[in-house]
């Protein structure tokens, strides 16, 4: 099944600042979120995410919106149902709180807290299933994973594996095959990696995935790692050079198959052209 790619990239391109909150433009531009889900949707994802993987009450607290929560994530779900309308199904996004459970930060209590309070605005605005996505703490993904499932809803748990000399470990050192144990065991639909480095390097740990569980496998690399320049962030890798890998993907077991940072809808082309030869 082929996904989406990079949100923030496409919005930034329609002129949200960098810095700014851009699960926010759910209720401020709302049709220029449409715009990036629809441009997915017509280059050939059969799922696309929604605007809300910021949306957490304690991540919009930093831009002083925790009281619009369920407000933003409902409408968050709501315009990509709009845009997929027959053709595709809503993977609603959930993402890490950006707060340390291991260094008090917050609490389990807080966490499970903000994630129900997301899970159910986005089930409430129509989403097929939940993706919870970039995560590197095995306690956070959890918490998460309960408050999701809560909602009756099929539950993606993705983590993010870019640490460690060979680049195979969650920043948190949990391994494909922790990652997969636990998250079976806790009631995860599909378990998954994505963002953290580029499609070269997720090719193994989906095979690890893979063979530490009999979930789908959901894979989401970024095209290649960021670079500065000239004051802007540049991804190098092109749809072409990120779609050769898809075979290789699909032979290692990815069961979903998308782009993170840095991909477009050209990516998604890319891929549906190579899966297709």
């Amino acid at each position: 099944m082929l996904t989406d790619g990079a949100w923030g990239t496409m919005l930034q391109s329609l002129g949200l600042p960098v810095g700014d909150c851009p699960d926010a433009w759910n209720l401020a531009h709302p049709d220029r979120v449409e715009q990036v889900a629809r441009a997915y949707v017509d280059a050939g994802s059969q799922i696309i995410l929604t605007n809300t993987f910021g949306a957490s009450r304690i991540m919009l607290e930093r831009h002083g919106l925790a009281e619009q929560a369920t407000a933003i994530n409902r409408a968050g779900a709501e315009i990509s149902r709009r845009a997929a309308g027959d053709r595709a199904r809503v993977f609603a996004s959930i993402g890490p709180t950006g707060k340390m459970l291991m260094m008090g930060e917050v609490s389990e209590d807080d966490l499970r807290a903000a994630f129900e309070e997301q899970a159910q605005a986005l089930a409430a605005g129509g989403a097929d299933a939940i993706v919870i996505e970039t995560m590197s703490d095995l306690g956070e993904i959890k918490a998460a994973l309960a408050a999701a499932k809560a909602t009756g809803l099929p539950v993606v748990a993705s983590m993010t594996f870019d640490s460690g000399k060979n680049k195979d470990r969650t920043l948190m050192g949990v391994t494909p095959e922790e990652a997969a144990e636990e998250l079976t065991s806790a009631g995860a639909d599909a378990v998954g990696a994505n963002c953290g480095q580029g499609i070269a390097g997720y090719v193994n740990i989906c095979e690890r995935l893979r063979a530490a569980t009999t979930l789908p496998v959901w894979i989401k690399p970024n095209a290649g790692l960021p670079e500065m320049v000239n004051g802007q962030i540049v991804y190098r890798v092109t749809p072409q050079a990120f779609a050769a890998y898809a075979p290789a993907m699909r032979d290692a077991g990815a069961s979903f198959l998308g782009g993170c940072c840095g991909s477009t809808p050209d990516f998604i082309r890319a891929l549906a052209e190579a899966l297709a030869r």
